[in-house]
């Protein structure tokens, strides 16, 4: 290719990294895309849509929170779900004496 950088200002080169960076961003969506279609003209060779295959018809349970199975006695608006690191107040009343049963909603 042959471009000299070395007689280029700090600028010209700032310049030059941006236009590289867009350029890759740019031949990487291209890419992605031509990728997206040979996967799903392979797919309805088979009979399958992309979407049956990667398994988007499922719906995920990633990031859905679980329902409350704890309430704390002194403050009800203070919950948990049982799943994680056990919250202040529960430790407070099974030292106190309770058993988590009796914290159960």
């Amino acid at each position: 290719m042959g471009i000299d950088l070395s007689g280029m200002s700090r600028k010209e080169l700032i310049s030059l990294r941006d236009q590289v960076d867009g350029a890759i961003k740019a031949a990487e969506q291209r890419e992605r895309q031509e990728a997206l279609k040979a996967a799903e003209k392979a797919a309805a060779e088979f009979g399958f849509s992309l979407s049956e295959l990667s398994g988007e018809a499922r719906r995920s349970t990633k990031g859905t929170k679980a329902q409350a199975k704890y309430r704390n006695p002194a403050n009800p608006e203070q919950t948990w779900s049982g799943r994680g690191r056990k919250p202040q107040w529960v430790h407070d009343a099974i030292q106190g004496g309770a058993d988590i049963s009796e914290l159960e909603i």
